[in-house]
Formats: C-alpha cells, sequence, structure tokens
C-alpha cells in the first residue's frame, strides 16, 4: 500500500477514535509512526486499583487499541478482537503511559500485532501483549 493512501487512512482512525467516548473517559491520544498505532494515556488516579497502582483494565486497553489500531489501518473494513494475551511485566503507579502496536501479519481473514506498554516518563517497559484481530465484510462508514 502506498504512503498517500496509509496517511488517509490513518487520519480516518484518529479521527474515528477521537470521536469515541472512551477518549474522553481515558485522556487517551491515538497517533501513528511507520503504520504502528501509539497510543498515549496521561496519569489518572480513577484508573488505580486499591492499592494505588494502575489497574490492569486500563493496561489492556491500552495494548488492545494499539493493537487494533495498528491492524485496522490495513484494512477498509471493519476488524474485530478475538484475541488478547497480555503479559504485566511490573506494576505502574502514578505515571502517564504509552502503547505501541507492530503488524506482525494482515491477511484476507485475520491480523496479528504485538505491543508493548512503557512507562511515559523513564521508558520502563510494564507490560507486553499481542493481539489477533478478525477481518469482518462491516464497512467501516457504517459503524460510525
Amino acid at each position: 500500500m502506498d504512503k498517500a493512501n496509509i496517511d488517509k487512512r490513518a487520519a480516518a482512525l484518529i479521527a474515528l477514535f477521537a470521536s469515541a467516548p472512551i477518549k474522553a473517559t481515558t485522556g487517551m491520544e491515538l497517533s501513528y509512526e511507520d503504520g504502528r498505532a501509539i497510543f498515549e494515556m496521561p496519569y489518572n488516579p480513577g484508573f488505580d486499583h486499591a492499592v494505588g497502582g494502575i489497574h490492569g483494565g486500563a493496561i489492556c486497553t491500552l495494548l488492545d487499541n494499539a493493537g487494533w489500531f495498528t491492524a485496522a489501518l490495513q484494512y477498509d473494513v471493519w476488524i474485530a478482537t478475538v484475541d488478547l494475551n497480555v503479559k504485566i511485566l511490573e506494576p505502574a503507579s502514578q505515571e502517564g503511559l504509552r502503547a505501541e502496536g507492530r503488524l506482525l501479519r494482515s491477511g484476507k481473514r485475520l491480523a496479528m500485532a504485538e505491543m508493548e506498554l512503557r512507562s511515559a516518563s523513564d521508558g520502563r517497559l510494564v507490560a507486553t501483549g499481542s493481539g489477533t484481530f478478525a477481518v469482518t465484510s462491516i464497512s467501516r462508514q457504517a459503524k460510525r
């Protein structure tokens, strides 16, 4: 796929995410670098668990988004997360987070991505993930 087409799809996906309620709730920002979706989320104490660290659900959401938006760049149709594996390597506490996806495969029926989540302040690796995404026949425009 040529760069102009990739840039057009990236702009459309950024606009799609900008309209999602989860963006307003989490404060996440989406950008693309070399075909990789980058999600940055500022620290929000509303996502802490009872002991004070950032809840694993917020970590999983960042990783899923990074993988999904990386894979979605390859398709004009809707894709759906069918498998998400997450390994939380160490706790994150009172810090912004940055997740990045990397495409492993984009096929006719499935796409696969790997993701990393790091501390935005010191780059420490907090979690890794992998995802499988099913390609549907549903137009992305139909979902808006």
